[in-house]
């Protein structure tokens, strides 16, 4: 694999989720986990169910779209619980997706809120998602390539912390955008 692959890393920025209709999302187009070609844009509902939707079509729009090998993204879920939907986002763009979190999500407690919410159909986007893998010090799921190719992703794109640059970088321009300065770990 080339060392200055093609990354989109997506993250939502900060949100009140009593005030909020609406979440910002940032994607960050790196080579490899040194040089950022591009930042992409949208918004999502907060506790929505357009994430899936948004994000293909801000993927499919871009003019960076044929240069991307894969999409990160920060956690399954943007703007509180507005679930991506990781097969259909890998289908509807043709693009590999991992899915990286920095520990092993409580999925009963996920299962519980989303009940609760009233939002049980999004259980079986959690499903959907595929087995969780534990690499190293950070947990993923992927849609579309081996676990030896998204371990090799996550390798040449984590230059800076265990988050690869894409998510990292995505997280701070979100809170930044959102809050004015960027703050806190990705």
């Amino acid at each position: 694999m080339k060392k200055e692959i093609r990354v989109l890393g997506i993250d939502d920025g900060p949100f009140d989720k009593f005030n909020d209709k609406e979440a910002i999302i940032i994607g960050a187009l790196y080579r490899g986990g040194s040089f950022i070609d591009g930042i992409l844009s949208s918004k999502v509902k907060v506790d929505g169910n357009d994430s899936t939707e948004k994000i293909v079509e801000m993927v499919n729009k871009s003019k960076f779209k044929p240069q991307i090998q894969a999409i990160l993204l920060g956690g399954i879920a943007v703007a509180g619980f507005n679930v991506v939907d990781v097969k259909e986002l890998n289908e509807k763009t043709d693009i590999p997706v991992i899915v990286v979190m920095r520990a092993y999500p409580e999925i009963d407690k996920i299962k519980d809120a989303l009940v609760k919410l009233g939002h049980k159909e999004k259980l079986k986007l959690l499903e959907k998602a595929g087995q969780i893998h534990k690499l190293d010090e950070i947990f993923i799921q992927k849609i579309g390539l081996s676990l030896e190719e998204a371990d090799e992703i996550i390798d040449i794109t984590s230059t800076h912390s265990l988050i690869p640059e894409p998510l990292r970088v995505a997280h701070l321009i979100a809170r930044g955008v959102v809050e004015g300065e960027s703050k806190g770990r990705a």
